[in-house]
């Protein structure tokens, strides 16, 4: 086998590891898009939730928001995905929280 022969070989190697893996990322880019558009729905839908027992907790006399309850989701959220998991819960508390 000539050098030529190997090179070209090798550089045919490489390209089609190169369209092996850029399919991988093209579908799996595909799938998270998906998962966002779910994510987002649900957090879409938590709001509306959280809005519904708001204003339950309001007209019965009681205030807006329940810190202890908070308490429960932070820790929840950091127990399941660590320090980022506060972050996270933080986040989706303040989109919930004053929208009655």
């Amino acid at each position: 086998m000539s050098s030529s022969s190997t090179a070209t070989e090798s550089t045919e190697t490489a390209a089609t590891e190169t369209t092996g893996a850029a399919d991988v990322i093209g579908t799996a880019r595909e799938r998270i898009d998906a998962l966002d558009g779910q994510i987002l729905d649900l957090v879409r839908e938590r709001m509306a939730v959280s809005a519904g027992i708001q204003e339950a907790r309001i007209a019965s006399g009681g205030r807006r928001v329940q810190l202890s309850r908070e308490m429960e989701i932070l820790d929840r959220y950091r127990q399941r995905l660590g320090k980022p998991g506060t972050t996270l819960a933080m986040t989706l508390l303040e989109l919930c929280r004053g929208r009655v």
